[in-house]
């Protein structure tokens, strides 16, 4: 099942050169992994609550390549030059299948909350 790695991160006061550089390398790093960027710090328009910063979400094939890629040798030796100086949350979370129906989903939940 498809998964995604979702960023929250918060813009710097300024641009470190090595944020510049991760950016420039990380693509490298996705390919062997089947990874594609599908939102990349594009306009947040935000209808509740806050959202300081910038949204990334990466799509991989499955959730096994997602977290394969993030422990990747390639990875890690490039995610301190955004870490470092980008503060934030990085996700990994499975999608949906065709068909998602969000009230099954809920009568699903409803089964348990009656134990």
């Amino acid at each position: 099942m498809t998964a995604y790695v979702i960023a929250h991160l918060r813009d710097p006061e300024e641009l470190h050169p090595e944020v510049l550089e991760y950016m420039e390398r990380i693509q490298a790093t996705m390919d062997p992994f089947s990874g594609r960027f599908i939102v990349h710090g594009g306009a947040v328009d935000v209808r509740e609550g806050r959202w300081p910063g910038s949204v990334v979400m990466l799509e991989f094939p499955s959730g096994e390549n997602a977290r394969d890629w993030y422990e990747s040798a390639a990875y890690q030796a490039i995610l301190p030059l955004r870490a470092d100086r980008l503060e934030g949350e990085v996700i990994i979370v499975e999608g949906v299948g065709p068909g998602h129906d969000a009230s099954a989903k809920a009568a699903e939940l409803r089964k348990g909350l009656k134990r």
